[in-house]
């Protein structure tokens, strides 16, 4: 069906300045255009970007700004172009919202490499109006950019998965890392190590976690199942674990050396970079020459990989670690998330909050 009315005004917690503290925010959304989809948001995942963009860490954001691209919603209302979803439909939005869909990284459906990306916040969509998150009540979606949850998957557990399991699944799904066997390091255990971990295991990896120190060795082995813990401080045992891992997915969203990571990295081993960080990192080039080591990247994923990233978690009862908060809480939660405070990912309750206090 068509649109049902005119522009909805609704209500967003927004960011109004680099401060980052969020606060009601009165905005209105698109009409449901052929190819749109109306979600109302049921819940939404607080991810490291959020505090990025939220407090101008990267120097481009535009402010007022509702943050939030890890959202799980009902579908209240599809455009008449729309044949995939349905009201009642509990459906996921990620990170992006718009792409240009004829260049190259289009064309092979890797969107999120896409120049032209549109952000599902801190962007302006093609209509000129700026894009705005999921700590509101609802969002209008290109039926494009919009996923279905798999029947049966709780929609809080879902969330994380939107931006943290998929970033994680997409590079071991690209470099041919999902075949069982092999050894994997996971350095950092917040929000995506801990979904990295989770998703590894299920692969059947031997999993590592590197830390810098020995506070999460036992939430690492005996919650979430890693094989083994090394504290990247305790040289003997770095040492001693040398050329032993096939890759290293390296979470770690700020400044932190690179050259005793890749020393544990085997021959043509890979250290994938998935934190966010506005410094430059260095490292000796023969720690790269001598084993014909990787030092990539990789970003979120595709739609395809995350339908079948949710298929696969779903396929091996893989869910996240979460903490459950009200829309009042998530200044507090901001706070807690910069300390690393979480086990592992808050996901805000945005149906049961009240929205306008």
């Amino acid at each position: 069906m068509g649109s049902i009315e005119a522009q909805r005004t609704i209500i967003g917690w927004a960011a109004t300045d680099p401060t980052g503290i969020l606060a009601p925010y009165t905005y209105t959304l698109r009409n449901t255009g052929p190819e749109d989809v109306y979600v109302k948001v049921i819940c939404c995942g607080i991810c490291h970007t959020d505090l990025h963009q939220i407090r101008n860490d990267l120097g481009m954001s535009n402010y007022p700004m509702v943050p939030g691209h890890e959202v799980v919603g009902e579908v209240v209302e599809v455009g008449s172009d729309v044949s995939k979803f349905r009201a009642g439909d509990i459906v996921g939005v990620g990170a992006i919202v718009g792409c240009c869909r004829n260049c190259h990284p289009c064309k092979r459906d890797i969107e999120q490499y896409c120049n032209k990306k549109i952000w599902s916040y801190n962007d302006v969509y093609t209509d000129g109006k700026p894009t705005q998150g999921g700590f509101a009540s609802s969002m209008v979606v290109d039926q494009k950019f919009v996923v279905k949850i798999p029947e049966g998957m709780d929609p809080e557990q879902a969330a994380p998965l939107l931006c943290a399991g998929v970033t994680v699944y997409s590079p071991l799904s690209h470099f041919g890392l999902k075949q069982s066997g092999l050894r994997g390091g996971i350095l950092g255990l917040g929000g995506v190590g801990h979904m990295g971990v989770k998703i590894a295991k299920a692969m059947g990896h031997h999993v590592t976690v590197i830390s810098s120190s020995d506070k999460k060795r036992e939430e690492a082995l005996d919650h979430l199942g890693a094989d083994e813990y090394l504290v990247s401080s305790d040289a003997t045992k770095m040492q001693e674990k040398a050329d032993t891992l096939d890759y290293i997915i390296d979470t770690v969203p700020v400044f932190h050396p690179l050259e005793p990571y890749l020393s544990l990295l085997k021959l043509d081993g890979k250290l994938i970079l998935m934190g966010v960080i506005n410094t430059p990192l260095q490292f000796l080039t023969p720690m790269v020459m001598l084993g014909r080591k990787t030092i990539t990247g990789s970003f979120v994923g595709s739609i395809k990989e995350i339908e079948e990233m949710l298929e696969f978690c779903k396929e091996k009862g893989l869910t996240s670690m979460i903490e459950v908060i009200k829309m009042d809480y998530v200044n507090k939660a901001i706070e807690r998330l910069e300390k690393n405070d979480v086990r592992y990912r808050f996901v805000v309750d945005v149906a049961g909050s009240k929205l306008d206090q």
